[in-house]
């Protein structure tokens, strides 16, 4: 089965996962000296300038899957979206010789290195290609090659994978390897996550070979336990995808959420996301405490924000506050992050933000305790 790079609506931004901005602190890794005193080393680079990307316009198409130009900003961190994850990080490979205790340099080369991570909302596989390449270098290095070995962890399995060995000269020549994991995390109800690497092992005639695992990206959650899905599907969680309202659709509820997030509710930002609740009591209290006492009027219901499926409901405390136009002049307005608005908007607006919101959560695999975001587009 091939698994192409999904783009769902409301997920097409990368976001930086909080505490992933540095892939680890520097550590080099050297073989022992061989019995005519030779080894190699690999360790950790600060990336220079990048080459262009594979498969973009000035490169031939060599990846097995272009990456996406977004991918240019992963450097020595991790970016995704809700079912794509990308990073980019260096290493330096040397060779040298020792000869009464002193060491000297026989070649070094700079290797960069793209890990770029694919799942979907409606397939149960994940595809993780490793793109390679040597920017510049020197020495006896310029004759090695190396190659790659896939790895997996958690709750998936490695279906398959591919790196041959490859030269590295020409200089700035793209090498892929690709590989496809399964989730375990199949049966009704499952939910399981999945891990997935690369292992590069480098070699230059005449010397020892060195090995160098690549940090897994283990991002992704396989589910079949999303309400009105019949098959399994994978998902960055922590990515918050939107939800949208649309101003020309549902103006009432737009402005409304407009308003709210304007006086300092949380839910339009990475930074500042909701996230969903399916407790059912949880969700009836937000409802009870925010509009449990809302006045009857013809053509009105009373809409809330955040939404009740959320944990940034009154439940979790805060007061109410409420704008003009709202026909709830005893609720006075104020501004914060916690609490919740409420707003009398048009009936019809109100009911179809159920089937938005649950449309939502189905499409973006949105589970209890994941971040979305809240967005009013034109």
């Amino acid at each position: 089965m091939r698994l192409v790079p999904e783009i769902t609506p409301g997920s097409d931004r990368p976001a930086s996962k909080t505490g992933t901005s540095r892939l680890s602190d520097p550590v080099e890794t050297c073989t022992a000296p061989d019995e005519n005193g030779r080894g190699s080393c690999i360790e950790y680079n600060a990336i220079g300038d990048l080459p262009a990307l594979p498969g973009s316009e000035t490169n031939q198409p060599l990846a097995a899957v272009a990456p996406p130009q977004w991918c240019e900003n992963a450097q020595n961190r991790l970016l995704a979206t809700r079912t794509q994850a990308c990073r980019i990080n260096g290493v330096i490979y040397r060779t040298w010789v020792e000869r009464n205790g002193t060491r000297t340099q026989t070649g070094g080369v700079d290797i960069m290195i793209i890990n770029y991570s694919y799942g979907s909302t409606s397939e149960s596989r994940i595809a993780h290609q490793v793109d390679v390449t040597a920017p510049k270098g020197w020495g006896d290095v310029l004759k090695g090659s190396y190659t790659g070995n896939a790895r997996d962890g958690y709750a998936c399995t490695k279906e398959s994978g591919s790196f041959p060995a490859k030269p590295i000269q020409p200089l700035s020549k793209w090498h892929t390897g690709e590989a496809f994991f399964d989730s375990t995390a199949t049966a009704p109800g499952a939910v399981g996550d999945c891990a997935s690497g690369w292992g590069l092992t480098f070699s230059t005639p005449g010397y020892p070979s060195t090995h160098y695992v690549d940090p897994a990206i283990h991002e992704f959650r396989c589910d079949n336990n999303t309400a009105g899905r019949t098959k399994p599907g994978c998902v960055v969680p922590w990515y918050a995808s939107a939800l949208q309202y649309s101003k020309a659709v549902n103006p009432e509820l737009a402005s409304h959420v407009s308003r709210a997030q304007a006086s300092g509710l949380p839910g339009a930002t990475f930074e500042a996301p909701l996230t969903r609740t399916t407790n059912a009591t949880v969700i009836r209290d937000n409802r009870t405490k925010a509009c449990g006492d809302a006045p009857s009027i013809t053509g009105k219901s009373c809409d809330e924000y955040p939404v009740a499926t959320s944990y940034q409901g009154l439940s979790a405390g805060g007061s109410r506050r409420s704008f003009d136009g709202c026909q709830l002049d005893h609720i006075p307005s104020q501004q914060g992050p916690a609490g919740v608005s409420i707003c009398m908007i048009n009936e019809g607006e109100n009911d179809s933000q159920g089937g938005l919101n649950s449309g939502f959560y189905k499409s973006e695999r949105v589970l209890d305790n994941d971040p979305f975001r809240v967005l009013v587009t034109p």
